[in-house]
């Protein structure tokens, strides 16, 4: 996979924390992840492409009106790609910053996300 393939593969990653619509969101999931994928952040894992759906429907709901957005370029090669990305009002400042690392198979399908939360609001 050329690191082209992979800077869009985490912009449709981007855009599929952003669609609101379960349905749409879940076949965007669908369509995007191998089956067997996982997420992994410092607040939760999801093992299959269904419970990576739950996690961001409920971040949705934690966060509603917020977008992501990729903080930077994406730095890729062979089938890994690392990105900073922002979750904000559109427009405004972000409130949380994370940095994640994305794994893709061979058929360029998402099968690993490795999150890490750079800034997070205080308690």
């Amino acid at each position: 996979m050329s690191d082209l393939n992979l800077q869009d593969l985490a912009e449709r990653y981007i855009a599929t924390w952003n669609e609101t619509d379960p349905a749409a969101r879940g076949q965007l999931v669908a369509d995007l992840w191998a089956e067997d994928g996982n997420y992994t952040d410092p607040l939760v894992r999801a093992e299959g492409a269904d419970a990576v759906d739950g996690v961001l429907g409920a971040v949705q709901a934690q966060f509603p009106g917020m977008v992501f957005v990729l903080g930077g370029p994406v730095d890729a090669h062979h089938d890994i790609a690392r990105f900073t990305w922002e979750l904000g009002p559109r427009g405004g400042e972000a409130l949380i910053v994370g940095f994640d690392v994305l794994v893709a198979d061979a058929e360029g399908r998402i099968k690993d996300v490795h999150g890490f939360l750079d800034k997070v609001p205080s308690a």
